[in-house]
């Protein structure tokens, strides 16, 4: 394919990955962010390093491009979205207004915006054994304060964009996604990537941190299924927000078990209550995602985390952290 493409947050998790998809795909991407990736080139055709806040940068970045996938935001994992409500609310309102201005002046003929289940009642989600969000929840809207705010914010933004100028928007709402090559360290990684790190740097029979009791759910998505999501959306003519995650609902000790599992470890777990743990439970409801894209992500928890674990293992190992029988066991 001919046609450029543009993603931005092209050098964070999701973003790294969907490059490589589109690119696989056939299309011209060029990639956008204030950061290059972190753990290997970008497959992007180019690589704008730019602060989308500036409409400057948002211009240049959207210039002869026909459709943007829209991931850049300011984010991490629980720790850090409670504990900086208005950084985060400041910076990715301003990425999103100026990303949408650019993009309708530009003529773009698509703009997908990647939101997040932080969208949803915090009323609804009080309950470990919670019943799956389904896209109509999110009014009378509830969100988490600061990321879910500015997200359900941006969403509606989206609505009037299609209504008032008629600029073909698409909305995802992203539940937990994970992966190899994200980010498992410094307080912006996900739960996925913190329990894999802390799995692979104990010793086998020894205790890790978990933040909470360990008994609030959640529902995770990897990142391969993620940007197939992604793709198939834009390329839908359905522009509500739509879910994209899985039904898979655990508990953050069953996470651990799994990690453990495909580490081949017994791990102990210490439940540290002064940290945040978020919502009670969240789960996926892909009824709407079935019937709009015939189609739902495919790949299970204890399928996924298995790269997940040995990409994050071996980055540790390379770094000369792992406990010293297990970095013998991989020498060997």
């Amino acid at each position: 394919m001919s046609d450029l493409v543009l993603v931005t947050g092209a050098g964070g998790f999701i973003g790294h990955h969907l490059v490589s998809y589109l690119k696989a795909k056939g299309y011209r991407v060029r990639g956008a962010d204030q950061k290059l990736p972190e753990y290997e080139p970008s497959a992007a055709d180019e690589f704008l390093q730019v602060d989308l806040r500036e409409p400057e940068a948002c211009r240049r970045a959207v210039e002869g491009v026909k459709e943007v996938y829209h991931l850049a935001a300011d984010m991490g994992g629980i720790g850090y979205i409670t504990g900086n409500h208005a950084t985060i609310t400041r910076n990715d309102t301003r990425i999103n207004l100026e990303m949408l201005d650019a993009a309708m002046d530009a003529g773009v003929e698509r703009f997908l915006f990647s939101s997040s289940a932080c969208v949803y009642p915090q009323h609804l989600q009080h309950d470990p054994d919670v019943a799956g969000l389904k896209e109509d929840d999110a009014w009378p809207a509830e969100p988490e304060e600061g990321y879910g705010l500015e997200k359900l914010f941006m969403e509606k933004l989206c609505q009037y964009y299609r209504e008032d100028h008629g600029m073909e928007t698409r909305v995802v709402r992203f539940h937990n996604v994970y992966g190899p090559k994200g980010t498992y360290e410094g307080g912006k990684e996900k739960a996925p990537a913190a329990i894999c790190r802390k799995v692979a740097l104990t010793p086998n029979g020894g205790t890790i941190d978990v933040w909470g009791d360990g008994l609030q759910t959640r529902s995770f998505m990897h990142v391969d299924d993620c940007v197939e999501g992604l793709h198939r959306l834009m390329r839908s003519d359905y522009p509500h927000p739509l879910n994209l995650g899985t039904e898979e609902l655990v508990t953050i000790n069953e996470l651990v078990d799994i990690a453990a599992e495909v580490a081949g470890k017994t791990i102990h777990r210490n439940h540290d209550l002064t940290k945040p743990q978020g919502v009670r439970g969240r789960n996926s409801d892909n009824s709407r995602l079935r019937d709009v894209l015939g189609w739902e992500p495919q790949i299970w928890l204890r399928e996924g985390l298995a790269p997940t674990y040995a990409w994050i293992a071996g980055e540790l190992d390379q770094a000369g952290r792992l406990p010293k029988t297990e970095a013998m066991e991989k020498s060997a």
